[in-house]
């Protein structure tokens, strides 16, 4: 593992526990060249995924851009981040039990945007605000009353 402070490709691993999500593993390491410490993540992954744009565009699966927008999605929201950890790591198990290594955007969406429906509300409308492309705000308004069916009605 090359050091990220000096360059140097010869680090040696001081320290290795699961991580706290238990589906990784935490590696402490140091670097002899400058004496640097830093930290990495191993975990296993099934396959390479490749996700596909609706523009077409084929890019390699990044979980780091998964983790990123879901993380977006629930800030400052009352939730554990270990179990964030879990759903990120429950929803890329299943991309890659799907059985393709080609996943459309689309699906990638859906899947998310069901387990942030699990979990909190208001993050599932944030996600979907930008998944959506929400333009205004009838946009929200439309989206929001089709989580209450009941409300349209009781006026």
């Amino acid at each position: 593992m090359r050091c990220p402070f000096c360059g140097n490709i010869d680090t040696q691993v001081k320290d290795s526990r699961p991580a706290e999500d238990h589906v990784s593993i935490r590696r402490r390491r140091f670097c002899p060249a400058c004496g640097g410490r830093f930290t990495t993540y191993e975990r296993v992954q099934l396959r390479d995924l490749v996700v596909i744009k609706s523009s077409g565009k084929r890019e390699d699966f990044d979980r780091s851009k998964l983790e990123r927008s879901i993380r977006i999605a629930m800030q400052k929201r009352p939730i554990d981040p270990e179990r964030i950890d879990q759903m990120i790591s429950g929803i890329v198990r299943r991309l890659e039990s799907l059985g393709d290594t080609d996943i459309s955007s689309k699906v990638i969406g859906e899947i998310v945007m069901e387990s942030l429906a699990r979990i909190d509300t208001v993050a599932y409308v944030r996600f979907a605000s930008v998944y959506k492309n929400f333009q205004t705000a009838d946009d929200f308004d439309g989206f929001v009353s089709e989580l209450r069916p009941g409300a349209a009605g009781e006026e």
